[in-house]
């Protein structure tokens, strides 16, 4: 079902004092090639109307997604996008590279925000490493609000969802221009046939996750 975002739950957390309020979500996560992006929309208590045809990017087609980019940059406070490579990722963990990504995102924000609205029930933002992964990710300090399905019903997460897809999804696809046989034009690094298909026939580039559970390539 195609959710219309409000900016009910910003408008609350700008109620308790909170001027600058920050959607944030995360695309790759669940990628075999590239990098984690994580998107950041901030908005104050002057942004008004959810802009007309913004939704959760996976609710989104490609065109719809490029069409409404310069409309939410136009629309949001300010915005950020951050990224972890594959490299880090098999490094420190996806979770950290989240966190990471997050970090990276929020350093380059002019106006800081000291809330931010989160998708779903983990908060990966404020993480720390297991025994696993001793990563050193700096944490933020941050008001930290979790909504599940913020990315459908928060305007400000909404666009930070398709900030992240189409500043990743371009990412991909001009990396595929170099690897064109693992079908990255179309399947942005996750799981296809195509895609699983080339690993096992060519094995893995720089940019594959390799910590992740990829086929092997036939030989002989």
């Amino acid at each position: 079902m195609i959710t219309t975002p409000t900016l009910d739950v910003e408008r609350s957390l700008h109620a308790q004092g909170f001027q600058f309020v920050a959607g944030v979500d995360e695309v790759g996560r669940g990628a075999l090639a590239g990098p984690v992006t994580v998107g950041v929309a901030v908005v104050d208590a002057t942004v008004e109307n959810v802009p007309l045809g913004l939704r959760d990017s996976k609710q989104m087609s490609a065109k719809a997604r490029a069409d409404i980019l310069p409309t939410v940059q136009n629309w949001v406070t300010e915005y950020s996008m951050g990224s972890a490579t594959a490299t880090e990722i098999d490094e420190i963990g996806i979770v950290q590279a989240l966190k990471l990504a997050w970090v990276r995102a929020y350093e380059q924000l002019r106006i800081k925000p000291s809330a931010v609205i989160l998708d779903g029930k983990h908060n990966w933002i404020a993480a720390t490493g297991d025994s696993l992964f001793q990563a050193k990710v700096p944490t933020i300090d941050v008001n930290v609000t979790m909504q599940v399905k913020a990315d459908a019903h928060c305007g400000s997460v909404a666009a930070a969802s398709v900030l992240a897809k189409v500043t990743r999804d371009l990412e991909m696809q001009s990396l595929g221009l170099k690897f064109p046989d693992y079908g990255w034009q179309s399947n942005v690094g996750y799981g296809s046939a195509t895609h699983l298909s080339a690993i096992a026939k060519l094995g893995v580039t720089e940019f594959h996750r390799k910590s992740w559970r990829l086929p092997d390539k036939v030989t002989g």
